[in-house]
């Protein structure tokens, strides 16, 4: 079976209200996140997409060391044909430092979800790295 690595970025932001960051498209909701370049690093990746995706400036963004949320499923691959694949996700924290516009450049639009979440997304990545930084500030309090 072959393997397939995607990483990506939940954003935060403080002001004007704790809030993070999704980006939509016609079938729901996602994360900015997208697959490793070869020789890049899963950090170096999610940063690459999260700006790719966002066009948010590199020096607006830090990412958090404490947080990592990691999810393996095995979905069918259309770039494979629709062969199954093991699909491991990488999800890094990420803050917002200072106001910046988002711009969208693969997705239909975006929206800043006021914390703690209105709810459950239905997305095993969405909602699993949702409730990692959940744990996390929690920690933190």
């Amino acid at each position: 079976m072959q393997t397939v690595l995607s990483c990506g970025v939940l954003l935060f932001r403080k002001d004007p209200e704790l809030s993070f960051l999704l980006l939509t498209h016609p079938r729901g909701y996602d994360l900015p996140k997208g697959h490793c370049d070869p020789g890049e690093s899963q950090r170096e990746c999610a940063l690459r997409e999260l700006i790719e995706e966002t066009q948010l400036p590199r020096d607006a963004i830090r990412i958090d060391p404490d947080y990592q949320f990691r999810s393996l499923y095995y979905p069918r691959y259309r770039r494979l044909g629709g062969e199954v694949v093991a699909k491991t996700v990488v999800i890094f924290l990420g803050w917002l430092e200072r106001d910046a516009p988002v711009t969208v450049s693969e997705h239909t639009g975006y929206e800043w979800v006021a914390w703690p979440p209105p709810r459950e997304y239905g997305n095993g990545t969405i909602d699993g790295a949702l409730d990692e930084a959940g744990r996390l500030f929690a920690e933190q309090d």
